[in-house]
């Protein structure tokens, strides 16, 4: 997530770099709280590159070395510019795993702070996603490999609220073939986080192309999706499993739901009114009271506790006449 002192110049010098410098500055300015803490081999590391790849990089910038963007990442900490909520991410890489207890809790917790960020830090993009969304003659969803599910939950949930919605995961290789019927009074939603996965980035480079307005949400401002949308919800992903962490993509397409369907309630009323109509129509649902019946007629595994928890059953499910 970008927020450090140098996270604008090497954006906006970015295009222009190598792939080495590329791959040094993306790291840069998505890990600044690891500039300011981390040695420059341990950052080359991560970064996949050199180490004198970093101090090139430092020098093609106009500094000194590295040592002396270091000191600017570390005096930004201390004077609190780089703005993260709190250090978790960082804790969470520093410490060992402790059993299966403790790593359940770290990534949790993690998770957690990195919802607490969205919320100080993506307001503003997340409501202007949310107005371009919901102003579109028809949204059009792409997200593949670990981001389907967030690209999928928001398709569902507009489906639910209004029909104009297109999911582009077709079978037979055929998902991106809705999209020549986009224009620009549609929207393309896409999501993918590091690695990028190539199909969704060509979709969209294609409405790129074809002026077709792209909201996204992904990991970095030089991120691929990042570079030719419209509108970015910026969103982390460390996580101390091995797996990076998709519960922040998902909570801001939760949000964005709510607000899409907040700004036309009456219609997105009457258009969960049918939905409910149609769930019901093909039992979609269980039925609580069916289903407590088939609980309450069910033989006890343990006709000791059958006769133990009988008045207690009594208190908790209510009569069915």
């Amino acid at each position: 997530m970008a927020g450090g002192p140098l996270s604008e110049r090497l954006i906006a010098s970015f295009d222009a770099m190598s792939e080495q410098f590329q791959l040094a500055a993306r790291y840069i300015i998505d890990q600044p709280h690891d500039v300011a803490l981390l040695s420059m081999r341990d950052q080359a590391r991560a970064a996949g590159v050199q180490p004198a790849t970093m101090t090139r990089l430092a020098k093609h910038l106009g500094l000194t070395g590295y040592d002396e963007l270091r000191e600017m990442y570390a005096e930004a900490v201390r004077s609190g510019d780089v703005g993260f909520a709190g250090k978790a991410d960082v804790q969470a890489m520093a410490q060992r795993r402790k059993g299966e207890h403790s790593l359940a809790r770290e990534i949790l917790r993690v998770q957690a702070a990195e919802i607490i960020h969205l919320a100080e830090s993506q307001l503003d993009a997340i409501v202007l996603t949310a107005r371009r969304l919901a102003s579109a003659k028809c949204v059009f969803c792409v997200g593949l490999r670990s981001s389907h599910a967030t690209a999928w939950h928001l398709h569902y949930i507009i489906s639910m609220i209004r029909e104009k919605s297109v999911m582009l995961d077709a079978v037979g290789g055929t998902g991106s073939d809705a999209l020549a019927r986009a224009t620009p009074n549609d929207v393309l939603f896409a999501t993918s986080v590091f690695p990028y996965t190539r199909a969704t980035v060509e979709i969209a480079q294609y409405a790129h192309q074809h002026r077709i307005p792209i909201v996204a949400i992904t990991d970095s401002e030089v991120a691929p999706l990042a570079r030719v949308a419209d509108e970015v919800v910026l969103v982390e992903t460390k996580s101390p499993s091995f797996f990076h962490t998709m519960t922040p993509a998902f909570a801001v397409a939760e949000v964005l739901g709510a607000l899409i369907a907040g700004r036309s309630a009456e219609a997105a009323r009457e258009s969960l009114l049918r939905f409910d109509a149609h769930l019901a129509n093909f039992g979609t649902h269980l039925k609580s009271r069916t289903w407590m019946r088939k609980v309450r007629a069910r033989p006890s595994a343990s006709p000791t506790r059958g006769k133990m928890d009988g008045k207690r059953h009594k208190a908790i499910v209510p009569d069915q006449e």
